[in-house]
C-alpha cells in the first residue's frame, strides 16, 4: 500500500518540486498551499507524513504543527523552512516535531528522514495495536451489575494514587482488576511488576522483593534488584498479600509509609516511588483478629476496597465471558469454533464454578482443542462437568462418555500420555488405569 505525504507550502515552485521527487520515490502526494488548508486536510485525512514550511500567509507552521499534533498526534511532523535558525528547530522539535530541515533541502537527507519518521510512526502503531490486544486479553467481560459497579470503581480511583485492596474468591479476576487500575493510571507507561505472595516460599520472598546483596546468604553471587525497585516510577500488584509472613508485613509496612527499604545484606537506606495495590481471597479482619495480619499494614492498603463477585452470583455474564474465550482460543489452537449451542450457555450458568472464571476458561480451552464441529454442544463439555448434572446423554452410558473423551484427548496429543494427563486433570496413574480399563492401548 503506498504511504502518503501532505506539502504544506505556500510556495507553488517548491511544492512542485517536492512533489515531483517524492511521487519518483514512489509516495502519494497531497497538496495545500497555506496553514489553513493544510489543517482541514489533517482534519480530513490520514497522512503517514507531513511536510510543512513555517512563514505562510493566514496561519505559519508552527501553529500547524500545534493543530496537528492535538488532532493526528501519531503522524509525523517534518518542518522545512528558509528562515529557519537553532531556536526554531528546538521550538519545532519541543513543539513534536520529528524534525526540523533547513531549505533549500538536501534530497538525501530529506528521504531518510521521511523514511525514519515512517518507521516510527509505523513502530508506534504496532506498539499501539499490542497494548490494545493485551488490554483486551485483560477485559472484564460481563454487564452484570456487581461488574459495573467494579469498573465505576476503577475509573474513580485509577486517576489517583490511591491503593487499593481487591478481594474476591480464588480465579474471580483479581489480576485484572490490578491491570486496569494501572493501564488508566499516570503510572500507565511505567511498570506493573505482579508477585504472587503466596507461589514464592517464605524464605525466598524477603529476596525477592527487596533484592539482596552478594555475600547475603549462601548462593546470592551477586547483587540482585529487587521487585520494588522493578517496580519503581509504575505499580506493584502484592497478589495474596494474606500470605505474607508478619516479619515481611513489618518491612512493606516501612516502604508505604516512607519509601524506604533495605537490601538482605546492606545496611544502605534505598527510596522506592511506586503505587500498591493488593489483593487477597482472604477475609483479612479475620486475620487481624487472630493475629496473623498487621491491623496498621490493612489500613494502608486498603484506602479503596474493590470486592470481585464469585461467578455464580453473575451468572448472566457467563455466555458473554464463554464467547470472549471462544473467540481467543479459536486464534491460539487455529481452531474454527463457531458458535456455542444455546443448550451449552444454558449448562454453563447451572455449574457451580468453584474455582471461577479462572475454571471456566480452563473447560473453555479444553473444549475449544477438541471440538471437531463449527459448535460447542453440552456433549462437548470435559467428562466431570457432565456428571454433575446427574444424567449423561440418553446415546451413551457414563463410561462411554469418559472413554470417548479420553480419545479425543490422546488423539490430540499424538499419544503422549503425559501431556493428555495434563489436559484431561487427572494423574498419570490415573491415565494409565483408564487406558486399560477402556481397552484404549
Amino acid at each position: 500500500m503506498s504511504q502518503t505525504i501532505l506539502i504544506i507550502d505556500d510556495e507553488k515552485a517548491i511544492r512542485k518540486t517536492l512533489s515531483e521527487i517524492l511521487s519518483f520515490e514512489g509516495f502519494v502526494i497531497d497538496e495545500a498551499a497555506d496553514g489553513v488548508e493544510g489543517v482541514k486536510k489533517i482534519k480530513e485525512n490520514n497522512y503517514d507524513c507531513i511536510l510543512c514550511d513555517i512563514k505562510m500567509p493566514k496561519m505559519d507552521g508552527m501553529e500547524v504543527l500545534e493543530q496537528s499534533k492535538e488532532l493526528k498526534p501519531d503522524i509525523p511532523f517534518i518542518v522545512i523552512s528558509g528562515h529557519g535558525n537553532i531556536e526554531t528547530a528546538v521550538e519545532a522539535v519541543k513543539k513534536g516535531a520529528f524534525d526540523f530541515i533547513s531549505k533549500p533541502p538536501d534530497l538525501n537527507r530529506l528521504l531518510i528522514t521521511i523514511r525514519n519518521a515512517m518507521d516510527k510512526k509505523s513502530l508506534v502503531t504496532e506498539t499501539k495495536q499490542l497494548r490494545k490486544r493485551i488490554s483486551k486479553g485483560a477485559e472484564m467481560v460481563g454487564e452484570s451489575e456487581g461488574i459495573q459497579k467494579v469498573r465505576e470503581t476503577i475509573e474513580k480511583v485509577a486517576p489517583t494514587d490511591a491503593r487499593v485492596l481487591v478481594t474476591g474468591e480464588n480465579g474471580v479476576g483479581k489480576e485484572l482488576v490490578a491491570r486496569r487500575i494501572h493501564e488508566l493510571s499516570p503510572r500507565a507507561n511505567g511498570p506493573l511488576i505482579e508477585v504472587n505472595c503466596a507461589a514464592i516460599p517464605s524464605e525466598l520472598i524477603e529476596s525477592e522483593l527487596f533484592g539482596h546483596a552478594a555475600g547475603a546468604f549462601t548462593g546470592a553471587v551477586k547483587n540482585k534488584k529487587g521487585l520494588l525497585e522493578e517496580a519503581d516510577g509504575g505499580t506493584l500488584f502484592l497478589d495474596e498479600i494474606g500470605e505474607m509472613s508478619p516479619d515481611l508485613q513489618a518491612k512493606m509496612l516501612r516502604v508505604l509509609e516512607s519509601g524506604e527499604y533495605i537490601r538482605v545484606g546492606e545496611t544502605k537506606v534505598s527510596k522506592v516511588d511506586l503505587r500498591l495495590i493488593a489483593a487477597t481471597h482472604r477475609d483479612l479482619q479475620e486475620e487481624i483478629k487472630s493475629g496473623t495480619f498487621r491491623e496498621d499494614l490493612y489500613y494502608r492498603i486498603s484506602v479503596f476496597k474493590i470486592a470481585l463477585p464469585a461467578l455464580r452470583e453473575r451468572t448472566d455474564d457467563i455466555p458473554l465471558i464463554a464467547q470472549t474465550y471462544l473467540e481467543e482460543f479459536n486464534i491460539k489452537s487455529n481452531q474454527r469454533v463457531k458458535e456455542i449451542t444455546g443448550e451449552l450457555k444454558s449448562k454453563l450458568q447451572t455449574l457451580p464454578w468453584k474455582g471461577n472464571v479462572r475454571e471456566l476458561k480452563n473447560v473453555m480451552e479444553r473444549m475449544v482443542i477438541l471440538a471437531e464441529g463449527e459448535s460447542l454442544t453440552e456433549s462437548d463439555l470435559p467428562f466431570e462437568y457432565q456428571l454433575d448434572t446427574g444424567k449423561a446423554p440418553a446415546t451413551l452410558s457414563l463410561d462411554g462418555i469418559e472413554k470417548n473423551h479420553i480419545q479425543k484427548v490422546l488423539h490430540l496429543c499424538k499419544g503422549n500420555k503425559a501431556e493428555a494427563a495434563k489436559m484431561l486433570n487427572i494423574g498419570l496413574t490415573t491415565l494409565y488405569r483408564k487406558i486399560d480399563e477402556y481397552q484404549l492401548a
